[in-house]
């Protein structure tokens, strides 16, 4: 191993081959170099090796010792009358002196630039210390934990693991090719879902990464965000596991956002709540911006995973229920167990802002996410009927509205608003069954059994 402090040739070190010279000026220069260097005549002393061989050569400059390597081909090397004594003539670029570079460039480190970074993280972080958005405690300090139920979340996550790949389509496959297998409306559910989440999870894995991550301000939070986007990576997986499964038309599938128009509805609403806190210039810090990344959070949470993702969710663990691929349905509970959590920790989230920053929930701004509300639920109920222009699988359209209106009034109370569906009722009791909506994040615990541990379900 070469010491930069300390270099030696050994005798398994390459060398350069003897350049024919002046027997008197070689003599000269060897003896210059012996009385500057020892280890100068050490090198020279070394026997050659063919051209093609790497070669090290040793630059002297001042009292630092700089190992230079030419790959494939021998550079000219110094003799130590040639090597300035001034490290101010060096040109490290040509003599390959790294320390030179390094000491130059710790020269020119401006101490205070990022001082703002660096403030309020040279102490302990307290628990009072930390807050949701807009907090200057040191973000690398995980403990002490302010929410416990972030962390819990976390945890939850961890526990509930699971891959698309650990699914059996082998089902589903033979059902899809089958001629008689599924009626056209069937077959319509399934690719519209398959095209609507295939880059619906996308989209919220981007904006979780592209804008809320950095603007929340609290460690644990951002733990469940980091796992929160790693399992929207699996969602977007098992879409494509089972489109690919059934052999679909790639193109078509992925593309139903830009051209199918209940699709593009959804797809377009969602994005223009985040097309303000990706840009890099945006920072949280005034009620305005504060008040951005608010309306960023319940259309994402709320309305994009609270409300634009449950017609798809009844429709294809509808198809379950009739042992119709079985397959699919199975990768769309461990999904709506997965988006369960993560809509109860976006609420909590939103909750948490407006606990720590009351001005920002003005009368003003709950009328905004009333209407927010309001909007994903009509954008869902046309998607419904688009994707049910008659009754099929038990339910129809107009059941479906009534279903959307009765998750709207559970999300507007989740934020402390009004109902705006007086006497809205769940028109599937089954779909109670397998969630309940008053306490999403455990409605599977009673259905799905060693859910962590793979992905068979054995049902009670």
């Amino acid at each position: 191993m070469l010491d930069w402090d300390d270099y030696h040739v050994d005798e398994k070190t390459p060398s350069r081959p003897p350049v024919q010279e002046n027997p008197s000026q070689v003599a000269a220069a060897e003896t210059a170099a012996s009385n500057a260097n020892p280890a100068e005549q050490a090198r020279r002393d070394t026997p050659a090796v063919a051209e093609s061989t790497p070669v090290y050569d040793t630059v002297i400059e001042g009292d630092t010792s700089a190992t230079k390597m030419s790959a494939g081909f021998i550079s000219d090397a110094k003799t130590p009358e040639s090597v300035s004594t001034d490290a101010s003539d060096a040109e490290p670029n040509q003599t390959g002196n790294h320390s030179d570079q390094v000491n130059a460039a710790l020269k020119q480190l401006d101490a205070a630039e990022g001082i703002a970074e660096l403030e309020g993280a040279s102490t302990r972080v307290r628990v009072d210390d930390k807050a949701m958005i807009n907090c200057r405690a040191d973000l690398n300090q995980l403990v002490p934990f302010k929410y416990d139920w972030a962390w819990q979340k976390y945890l939850d996550g961890c526990a509930n693991h699971w891959m698309p790949q650990e699914i059996n389509m082998t089902a589903d496959i033979a059902l899809w090719k089958s001629a008689d297998g599924l009626s056209e409306d069937e077959r319509l559910i399934i690719q519209r879902n398959l095209g609507f989440f295939a880059t619906a999870d996308s989209l919220v894995a981007n904006n979780l990464v592209l804008s809320i991550y950095r603007h929340i301000t609290n460690p644990e939070c951002r733990q469940y965000l980091l796992r929160q986007a790693f399992e929207e990576a699996i969602h977007t997986h098992a879409y494509q596991y089972c489109i690919e499964s059934l052999s679909m038309d790639e193109g078509a599938i992925f593309n139903m956002y830009h051209e199918v128009p209940s699709v593009a509805r959804k797809a377009a609403w969602g994005l223009k709540y985040t097309q303000t806190l990706s840009d890099p210039n945006f920072q949280t810090g005034t009620q305005e911006t504060d008040q951005q990344l608010l309306r960023n959070l319940i259309a994402f949470y709320c309305c994009l995973e609270g409300i634009f993702f449950y017609c798809g969710f009844t429709q294809i663990l509808s198809m379950g229920r009739r042992n119709k691929m079985t397959g699919t349905s199975e990768q769309f509970q461990y999904i709506l167990r997965d988006e369960s959590m993560h809509l109860n920790f976006g609420i909590d989230v939103i909750n948490q802002i407006k606990l720590e920053n009351p001005h920002l929930w003005t009368d003003a701004f709950k009328e905004e996410a009333t209407l927010m509300i309001l909007e994903a639920t009509q954008l869902e109920t046309e998607y419904a009927r688009d994707t049910m222009p008659r009754g099929v699988l038990g339910m129809n359209a107009a059941m479906m509205e009534e279903y959307l209106q009765f998750i709207a009034n559970r999300r507007l109370v989740q934020l402390g608003l009004e109902e705006e569906f007086p006497g809205a009722q769940n028109p599937f009791p089954w779909m109670s069954e397998m969630m309940d909506l008053r306490k999403e994040k455990n409605f599977f615990e009673t259905r799905v059994i060693e859910y962590q541990t793979g992905g068979a379900l054995s049902w009670d």
